[in-house]
């Protein structure tokens, strides 16, 4: 299918990430507030209409698409829209089907989700201690997520652990979550921590720890390959060739990709959003809902949307402030 959706920059957009839910059993403290204030039912988009979005974006020549949240499976019926979503796999309109997902309800759904067709799943888990699982989640539960990753593996789903990376949190973690990682054939890719959400509670700069760091400290242990691998996202990969295993790094402060980028994000509420880095939106919920029988506002809407992407994000901590804070929180667009 010749791509529909180029943005401003010749940059074909195929991929989707799609937020339905903004609640959470958790409470990261990089991604919510303690005392969240969550959206009304009537404001988010009923699966009914998630359905139609998602359809019209694979029409359109989207052909991954991400079911993010808030935590996806605390949605009541998810698994009803993720079982409709599979006919555009077994069409050949969409390659894949996958999730993003704390893990904490994988025991219960790992087995439907493979039915209908996912084959891969993103699971965030900073630490594998339960104490401090318990304070950067401030909710807790670790046996119950790591519960849920052998349930996902033992259903045949491929695991990638996404870990954020956290200054004087998690840095005496990394050579154990990589083995642990390893010992279960999981993936592993780090995440710098991105300035979202309100800075009065979370300090971001004193929380930020650079992925060059990260990938210094492998090289003191490991012998480091540069993969030329890319998964259409913004992840660089390397190989540590002593265990084989494959490492990935997202940089969004200190190294951007954006020249790549080829999705776009769309909250529970029918809002686009062209970059996760900048303020701009669209409206899809009203073309959604003011001609339930016509699709053809809700493509021209999307169509605009994109002649508005930017051409990057302005993420920077280089001097010592968070440039380009996202007022938002990061359960807003689902990362």
């Amino acid at each position: 299918m010749t791509p529909r959706l180029i943005d401003p920059f010749h940059r074909a957009i195929t991929y989707l990430r799609v937020s339905v839910t903004d609640r959470c059993d958790f409470r990261c403290v990089y991604c919510m507030s303690e005392n969240m204030t969550f959206l009304p039912k009537k404001e988010l988009l009923t699966l009914e209409e998630l359905d139609r979005l998602c359809s019209t974006f694979v029409n359109l020549g989207v052909e991954k698409l991400r079911i993010t949240g808030g935590e996806p499976l605390v949605r009541r019926g998810i698994m009803t829209f993720f079982q409709s979503m599979s006919r555009h796999l077994e069409s050949g309109a969409l390659k894949e089907l996958t999730l993003t997902t704390n893990g904490s309800q994988l025991e219960r759904f790992a087995d439907d989700l493979y039915a209908a067709g996912v084959r891969r799943v993103n699971v965030s888990l900073d630490t594998l201690d339960e104490d401090r699982f318990a304070a950067v989640t401030r909710w807790g539960r670790l046996p119950q997520v790591l519960r849920g990753i052998d349930a996902a593996q033992r259903a045949g789903l491929r695991v990638k652990i996404n870990a954020v990376a956290l200054k004087g949190f998690n840095e005496d973690e990394l050579p154990s979550i990589t083995r642990w990682c390893a010992e279960r054939d999981i993936d592993l890719t780090w995440i710098e921590v991105m300035p979202m959400g309100d800075l009065g509670n979370e300090d971001r700069l004193d929380q930020y720890w650079s992925l060059k760091d990260v990938r210094a400290r492998y090289a003191e242990e490991y012998t480091v390959t540069d993969l030329a691998e890319r998964s259409g996202g913004p992840a660089r990969y390397v190989r540590l060739e002593e265990t084989g295993q494959k490492i990935g790094f997202i940089t969004p402060l200190s190294h951007n990709f954006c020249e790549s980028c080829n999705r776009v994000r769309v909250t529970c509420t029918g809002e686009i959003y062209m970059c996760l880095g900048q303020e701009d939106v669209a409206d899809l919920r009203a073309p959604l809902r003011d001609h339930p029988e016509d699709d053809g506002p809700l493509r021209d809407a999307i169509e605009a949307a994109i002649l508005r992407k930017p051409k990057g994000h302005d993420f920077d901590y280089s001097r010592q402030v968070a440039d380009g804070q996202m007022t938002r929180h990061m359960s807003h667009t689902g990362g």
